[in-house]
């Protein structure tokens, strides 16, 4: 049995998100929220993940516009829904937005806007985006007819594609199923679709108007700009059933699968703003007990020689091993600026056993259409380091995301190993999304290996709050705790939600090997400890802390592969550790109680229990009888 947990305690925040309205037409369902449409489906199979119409800033923040007019008639076999939505630009600027939304059973979704400024209005992006899900689709036939009439028939990208796979798109069509096809028609400007698995975003994006024209750009006052998204289903099959299919409500079912590994070290990132207080945290650092610290080093940001004298400090106080990752500046040659490091590292007695290096700007994004900013060659940069810090590990990638490191690939012969990070609010930042981003992981970790085969490869520091972006002069301050997209502090990530976010993230990259997996910082708003400022909650251990410490205790051991029947609601696996009982690491990533069927899993302190119920975002660790 289960009770209704306190949302402070599922996202560390007392708002929760409004529900969606589920819309049905026949056999289509859609969920309607916030102006757009989730989730649809066809026969309780996901057809598209979204159909948004979007506005974005010259930062590429998404308004969030206010919805006024909102009708919603949702009729036996049919559903029409209208509402204007009105963005605040800065300067007083305005945009209207005027939208229907319409379906019926058997007949295409179709979903219309219309734009109109008063005033004029910036923007880097004002249109529809559509998402095409990536499980089961990815790597599939699709076909594309482009607005100059051609077509061309191909598949969905399989790796990953750094750039736009298809451009100057009128319609794409795919198969739901062998017998179930989906068309859909982008009317009103020129499409293109990019792979957002490249941001861990668990879709493939289709939006208007071409990264190759420029941004921002102004939508000219006075002058309406229409667009319009049509969906057509084509059912071959031969079915007298019109209705939506019913959710299935069985228990998720778990089985051992065949795939083996060792668990991965685990990191903790410091930085020199936060040395201070990880230092009187060291007793809590003690109980972790990380196989890896990861300070952090940008002379952009002020580091010099005291931030080196602190993690000299910390570094003697932890028992297991270290890196500096520095972001350097490039304003005068490699060799110069690692050289004044090594000597503050020198002077400081710091000793790392590892060095990560990349130039400060290649944390910054270069879009398709853009030009790269000036940078020495990497290989200099390399070449640099090794001579600066001779007989250290040195680690090469990206400070940044796999985007950047899939759009600049790096000469790694010379690397002991690769990096990269990634965030999940760079496009979205509701709970569902956040969570389903989950699901590119094992893309973007299969992708790496077929980019840098077999070099160790380590990941982080991945957390919920964005450390830096890339796409623009700024992360978003959130001093509401809302889900911002971009933003620099996230409630949840204090909260249950950040904790299952952890360990489902640490379940789906262990296919790739990894030797490092950093998911957190000790302190501060990436950290494990709760900051003076949270409500009755000031200097005590965040949920997140006891997945980072049973990852760190669990780190070298042997893992085995568990499968689940519904992997977007409960993710596990399966430890071995010597002369100890096999252990099942449960996650439940979903907001509501999930029954799972155990099968020949049993747990030993319950012999005979075939089933459990796990709580909204609740962890678990079981020992199995043998």
């Amino acid at each position: 049995m289960t009770t209704r947990t306190d949302p402070f305690q599922l996202y560390g925040t007392l708002d929760t998100e409004t529900p969606p309205v589920q819309l049905t037409a026949g056999k289509l369902t859609a969920d309607f929220k916030g102006g757009n449409l989730r989730a649809i489906r066809y026969d309780g199979v996901e057809v598209l993940r979204a159909v948004s119409y979007l506005v974005r800033d010259r930062d590429w923040g998404t308004y969030a516009p206010v919805i006024e007019e909102l009708w919603i008639d949702q009729r036996d076999d049919a559903f029409f829904v209208s509402y204007v939505a009105r963005c605040a630009g800065p300067d007083n600027t305005d945009l209207e937005i005027d939208v229907r939304i319409m379906a019926a059973a058997n007949e295409a979704l179709i979903f219309e806007a219309e734009v109109l400024s008063m005033t004029g209005f910036e923007t880097n992006r004002c249109g529809f985006c559509i998402l095409h899900p990536i499980v089961g689709v990815a790597g599939m036939p699709v076909s594309v007819e482009h607005v100059d009439g051609s077509a061309e028939n191909t598949h969905f990208p399989d790796l990953i594609e750094p750039w736009q796979p298809f451009k100057d798109m009128r319609t794409i069509t795919h198969s739901v199923t062998p017998n179930v096809t989906a068309e859909c028609r982008m009317e009103g400007d020129t499409f293109e679709m990019e792979d957002q698995r490249n941001w861990s975003d668990a879709s493939y994006k289709t939006y208007v108007r071409p990264l190759a024209l420029p941004w921002p750009y102004q939508i000219p006052a006075g002058k309406p700009v229409r667009q319009r998204i049509v969906l057509s289903i084509g059912d071959m099959r031969r079915s007298t059933i019109t209705s939506a299919t019913i959710a299935d409500t069985r228990a998720i079912t778990l089985s051992p699968g065949e795939k083996s590994g060792l668990m991965p070290a685990i990191g903790l990132v410091i930085t020199p703003e936060e040395a201070e207080a990880t230092l009187a945290a060291r007793d809590r650092l003690g109980e972790i007990a990380p196989q890896e610290l990861l300070f952090h080093f940008d002379p952009d940001a002020g580091h010099g020689v005291d931030a080196v004298k602190s993690f000299a400090v910390i570094a003697a106080l932890h028992a297991g091993r270290s890196t500096l990752e520095i972001a350097l500046p490039c304003r005068k040659s490699p060799l110069v600026e690692t050289q004044q490091i090594a000597r503050w590292m020198q002077d400081a007695g710091f000793k790392p056993d590892a060095i990560v290096i990349s130039p400060s700007v290649d944390r910054q994004s270069t879009p398709p259409g853009s030009q790269w900013p000036e940078c020495p060659p990497l290989e200099e940069v390399y070449a640099a380091a090794h001579a600066a810090f001779p007989g250290v590990r040195l680690g090469g990638g990206m400070l940044s995301y796999f985007t950047e490191l899939n759009r600049k690939r790096v000469p790694a012969d010379t690397l002991s190993f690769i990096t990269h990070c990634t965030n999940p609010i760079v496009h979205a930042a509701d709970d569902l999304s956040v969570m389903q981003t989950l699901e590119a992981l094992p893309f973007i970790t299969r992708s790496v290996r077929a980019i840098y085969g077999d070099k160790p490869y380590r990941i982080g520091p991945s957390t919920i709050p964005m450390r830096q972006n890339p796409y623009g002069s700024r992360t978003m301050d959130n001093p509401h705790s809302g889900r911002i997209a971009m933003a620099n502090t996230d409630s949840r990530h204090n909260a249950r939600f950040g904790e299952a976010f952890a360990l489902g993230y640490a379940a789906r990259v262990l296919d790739a090997g990894l030797e490092c997996l950093t998911l957190s910082a000790m302190t501060g708003s990436f950290g494990l400890i709760a900051a003076e400022k949270e409500p009755s909650a000031a200097g005590a251990n965040r949920p997140l802390f006891n997945t980072v410490a049973t990852l760190s205790r669990l780190a070298g051991h042997k893992w085995r592969e568990c499968l689940s029947s519904d992997p977007t609601a409960v993710l596990g696996f399966i430890t071995v550790q010597p002369e100890m009982p096999r252990e099942l690491h449960l996650v439940n990533i979903s907001p509501i109680p999930q029954r799972i069927e155990l099968g020949k899993l049993r747990p030993s302190e319950q012999r005979g229990k075939r089933q459990l119920t796990l709580d909204a975002y609740r962890t678990v660790s079981l020992a199995l009888m043998d």
